[in-house]
């Protein structure tokens, strides 16, 4: 399993309370260990390779864990602007199957802010083909105190 690691990805996640995050996170020993840069167009992008832990049917990423990733990328396009926000509505749609052993991109923009929400759109791509998309609904998010 292996993911882009540019500290400006891991960066925007700490500040923002995100650090045992299984996706992302520092303090996670489980974490996928995902970082997002910049993509010159306003949202962020990163690439990755899933390993046969991360299967649903044989050969190919579990669903779930294809949801998550678009819910982390478009959580970390807000992080790349300041917003701390959580997922409101998240709706994914699974043209095609993503297989096993290939290096997927992830990408994520918006494509409306309305203070306190936040519409955006995350894509997972296999070389220039769709696989899986989402778009969701942020909110932004107060601190929570522990």
């Amino acid at each position: 399993m292996s993911a882009t690691t540019k500290s400006i990805g891991h960066g925007f996640g700490h500040q923002h309370g995100h650090r045992a995050c299984l996706l992302c996170g520092d303090k996670n020993p489980w974490s996928l260990g995902l970082a997002f840069d910049p993509d010159g167009e306003g949202g962020v992008r990163t690439t990755f390779e899933p390993d046969e832990r991360l299967q649903g049917y044989d050969g190919m990423l579990h669903g779930g864990v294809a949801a998550a990733l678009l819910d982390s990328a478009m959580t970390h396009c807000l992080f790349h602007r300041g917003v701390r926000a959580v997922t409101a509505d998240l709706r994914v749609r699974y043209p095609h199957p993503v297989p096993m052993g290939i290096r997927i991109g992830l990408r994520a923009w918006v494509t409306e802010t309305h203070a306190p929400l936040y519409r955006l759109k995350a894509e997972l791509t296999g070389g220039d083909r769709v696989l899986v998309w989402a778009q969701a609904t942020f909110c932004e998010a107060k601190k929570v105190s522990t």
